[in-house]
């Protein structure tokens, strides 16, 4: 039996994107169950360790399991329907599991820079973003994807991050890429994906608007109505 495979999710979250991009590159069965994080169900509670989304529910002949963390998940849903996207070198997929790592460091910083209410604040966390992004700009292959010419579980980590780029760019004009030209590329590509366009909801750019305006800070003065 394959397993009944349900995601539970906030309709804003990144990281449950990385596990939607999986499960769409790899055409998976799933359910979908949107959740609001500021009042989530009692049930979730009871689920989820650390209160956080994604949550996939794993239904098999011997009951229900719940995985939690997207990069587990990523992994999980690769290992059960081949072919992988896992490089078949180990040492190249282990350098791929620490830079996944590192790009939740600069999804947090995005965080700050559009959401703090002092500018110098968010100067400062702009100024650490773009260093990441010079990091991973060395760590990147220069083709379509991290690795080259193949998409791996390191691009749907990514994805995510540079769709919210985009985002910032086209309401404000802040263009987070302008120093790196090969992650610039590679956001191109990643955004032309069926996976990556069918992995959020239709007005997922208005929703992140409204929720930057929601939260009063230096960068909501900034963004357009689009």
């Amino acid at each position: 039996m394959q397993p009944k495979l349900e995601l539970i999710s906030f309709k804003l979250c990144p990281f449950v994107q990385r596990a939607v991009i999986v499960l769409k590159k790899k055409a998976v069965d799933f359910d979908i169950t949107y959740i609001d994080l500021n009042n989530p169900p009692e049930w979730f509670k009871e689920i989820s360790p650390l209160g956080q989304v994604p949550v996939l529910k794993v239904t098999t002949d011997q009951g229900t399991e719940v995985l939690f963390e997207s990069s587990v998940i990523q992994e999980y849903v690769d290992e059960i329907t081949p072919p992988s996207l896992q490089p078949d070198d180990p040492l190249i997929k282990a350098k791929n599991r620490a830079w996944i790592s590192f790009g939740a460091d600069i999804l947090f910083a995005m965080h700050g820079f559009i959401t703090h209410p002092d500018q110098l604040v968010c100067e400062e966390k702009e100024g650490v973003i773009r260093q990441k992004l010079k990091q991973l700009e060395s760590a990147h292959s220069g083709g379509d994807y991290f690795n080259g010419e193949t998409f791996n579980l390191i691009d749907a980590a990514y994805a995510p991050m540079l769709m919210r780029m985009s985002f910032i760019k086209q309401l404000c004009g802040s263009d987070l890429l302008s120093d790196t030209p090969k992650l610039a590329h590679w956001s191109e590509c990643l955004m032309a994906l069926p996976c990556v366009k069918e992995s959020v909801v239709d007005n997922l750019q208005q929703m992140y608007a409204g929720m930057v305006k929601n939260m009063n800070g230096h960068m909501a003065k900034q963004f357009s109505d689009s």
